[in-house]
């Protein structure tokens, strides 16, 4: 595959945790793209402290994290944020020694708190695709975290009323959540393709890259 193009494939999937990026990510894999996936690295850099508690796989990490009413969460929610630097550090100092590989990069939800500086560096070497969802799929997003939650950095939008119930709360406040991230990944993307768009089933890998070129001309 990276013969026949003229330059290396650099995308950047970005978008809330359900809304399909590494689906996307499998999807490119499978025609030879080469593909790094943000939450495996992190869970790797994570495994000691997980393994003390018996904790493995995302499923591992979010329970590691706790819920964001915890008295470890703000600690763990750091921890997280720390290793996610570090992760995307490594893979964008990767791409900038080696301007002619390909790359497909599964980002993670949080993506958007590892700063101005990463994220500009993020924005020269990759075309970052937001893959947005509706505000009715966002409901389902919520109700998906809801009933297994996955990791999730807060950064303070969880905010309890009085007599409130951490699931109520969570459920009134991952909305505001949802909507405050999705400028953020706007501001950030070179392009946006909404989640319905994507779920025709004849839809395939090339199709898809073919959606992006439409939107920013060749992807990187």
């Amino acid at each position: 595959m990276e013969t026949k193009q003229e330059r290396p494939l650099r995308l950047a999937l970005v978008g809330m945790s359900g809304a399909g990026k590494t689906f996307w990510a499998k999807k490119l894999a499978a025609i030879q793209y080469p593909t790094v996936s943000c939450d495996d690295w992190i869970e790797q850099k994570l495994a000691p402290r997980l393994a003390a508690g018996g904790y493995r796989g995302t499923s591992g990490v979010a329970a590691w994290m706790g819920w964001p009413d915890s008295t470890t969460y703000t600690r763990h929610e750091s921890e997280y944020l720390a290793e996610e630097i570090h992760t995307l550090d490594e893979i964008l100092t990767e791409l900038e020694k080696q301007p002619e590989k390909s790359l497909v990069l599964d980002t993670t939800g949080s993506v958007i708190y590892t700063g101005n500086n990463l994220l500009m560096r993020l924005r020269r070497q990759v075309t970052i695709v937001y893959l947005a969802a509706s505000a009715e799929e966002q409901q389902l997003l919520t109700e998906r975290y809801l009933n297994d939650p996955k990791p999730v950095l807060w950064r303070g939008a969880f905010q309890p009323k009085a007599g409130e119930k951490p699931l109520e709360t969570v459920a009134r406040c991952y909305p505001a959540l949802l909507a405050a991230r999705r400028q953020s990944y706007e501001a950030l993307a070179h392009c946006t393709l909404e989640v319905a768009a994507l779920r025709d089933g004849a839809l395939d890998a090339p199709s898809f890259l073919k959606m992006i070129r439409g939107k920013t001309g060749s992807p990187r």
